[in-house]
């Protein structure tokens, strides 16, 4: 069985000559963010990031958790305007997480059917939703 390498084993830096290289083992662990969060360095370019690189979660200010529960709740049936209401983000930020997870669909897919207790037909309908929504913006 083939297993996905994690965050923190290669360099994502593509003008890197150990760019995506988890056998080069040149990457090291170099201190946390302001919000705890693992940082590592490549020992060939020198460049660094975050834990979060590559997930839906980079560079965002909203916890994951918030973002998640969104998700969940519009897995469930629940209407941007009034998730908006009820958490306080703004439907913009809300769209924003449906976007950046209809690019990481299996990790997000994974969390909610083990985390918040999805089923996947609710899912399929989220990802309808998300598919609906795109061609509704681009008109």
């Amino acid at each position: 069985m083939v297993q996905l390498a994690s965050v923190g084993e290669f360099c994502p830096n593509p003008d890197c000559e150990c760019y995506g290289d988890v056998e080069s083992k040149s990457i090291i662990r170099y201190g946390k963010t302001k919000k705890g969060r693992q940082r590592y360095q490549c020992k060939s370019c020198q460049k660094t990031f975050s834990e979060r690189k590559g997930t839906m979660f980079y560079n965002r200010k909203t916890d994951e958790k918030d973002i998640l529960e969104c998700l969940a709740l519009l897995a469930e049936g629940t209407r941007v305007s009034s998730l908006s209401r009820a958490k306080g983000f703004k439907e913009d930020t809300i769209l924003s997480f449906l976007r950046e997870a209809a690019d990481h669909a299996e990790q997000i897919e994974a969390i909610l059917l083990n985390d918040y207790q999805i089923s996947q037909v609710q899912i399929d309908g989220l990802w309808t939703y998300v598919g609906h929504k795109k061609v509704e913006m681009s008109e």
